[in-house]
């Protein structure tokens, strides 16, 4: 199950608030026993099915919305989380929105802009795969970017500093806990894959036909910034993992594993807001069964008019 502590640890997939992480010390690969491939696959599609009811439960309490943000590097499997792990919801609830490099539109407005337009409203789940969170990691790797924002006083990479990126976590943090204080849930994952892994599976898309379309060039391009995103990260992380939004680093090495983890983590987030079907008074209790009883004497005369 889900909710069985042995099968995943979710504490040690935490960034705990106000801690500085270092990506190292956090696994890229599965390494424990228990688990195998086969058993993960049926325990996901056992999960899947207590997600469904949770999801019907969380749209007809209509108090809280539901936003999960997914952030890695290139082919970590962020595509194919959203679409193992989220495919018993019911669709009518759940809106996944995939952010590219903003346009000339968006950059007319502050980096968050575009994103609070995807934001869930109550009893809805929203995911978003990348996310404002590039604003602190792509133009972190590559301040240049900064400057297509007209952002005053920023006008070139030199005012680009430690502190213009202290402001901008200040911010995210900000932004997040008005969202949670107006009782949005907010998970976050970082899905963490390994270099080597990530080269496996260029390769995969380069040789296999039905993957071409997957690679791109500027894929190797920032390849080659590797160290400098995995600092990006880790900054990133420690800065903006709160107890209300918190950030979970997924192994990712292991596509199976990674999808297990993070429907574990959403489940026992979602059980901790002890979600219920509404009440119905007993005023309402009573005109049920008048209109049952109206229904059941409607059934009577189509049998008699027969």
């Amino acid at each position: 199950m889900l909710s069985d502590e042995k099968l995943i640890r979710v504490k040690d997939l935490l960034v705990k608030p106000e801690t500085k992480i270092k990506l190292k010390d956090f696994d890229t690969k599965y390494k424990g026993e228990i688990l195998n491939k086969q058993d993960s696959e049926a325990l996901l599609e056992e999960g899947r099915k207590h997600l469904a009811v949770v999801q019907d439960k969380l749209y007809a309490h209509n108090r809280y919305s539901i936003l999960i943000i997914f952030q890695a590097m290139d082919a970590a499997g962020k595509d194919g989380a959203v679409k193992h792990v989220m495919s018993g919801f019911n669709p009518q609830g759940v809106k996944v929105y995939s952010f590219k490099a903003p346009n000339s539109h968006e950059l007319d407005h502050d980096y968050f802009w575009r994103h609070q337009l995807a934001l869930p409203a109550r009893g809805e789940i929203a995911i978003h795969n990348r996310s404002h969170y590039e604003n602190v990691l792509v133009t972190k790797v590559h301040p240049e970017f900064v400057l297509a924002e007209n952002i005053p006083g920023i006008d070139s990479v030199d005012k680009i500093d430690k502190n213009f990126w202290e402001r901008r976590y200040k911010q995210i943090r900000r932004f997040e806990k008005n969202l949670t204080d107006n009782g949005m849930v907010i998970l976050k994952f970082f899905l963490h894959v390994s270099k080597k892994e990530q080269k496996k599976r260029f390769m995969e898309r380069i040789d296999d036909s039905t993957k071409n379309w997957k690679f791109s060039v500027s894929d190797l391009k920032e390849r080659g910034y590797w160290d400098e995103y995995q600092k990006a990260y880790e900054e990133a992380l420690s800065a903006t993992s709160t107890d209300t939004a918190p950030w979970f680093v997924i192994p990712a090495d292991d596509k199976w594993y990674a999808r297990l983890s993070i429907a574990a983590v959403i489940y026992r987030q979602f059980e901790k807001l002890n979600l219920s079907y509404p009440e119905v008074s007993e005023k309402q209790k009573a005109e049920l069964q008048k209109a049952k009883a109206i229904l059941l004497e409607e059934k009577s005369k189509e049998k008699v008019s027969k």
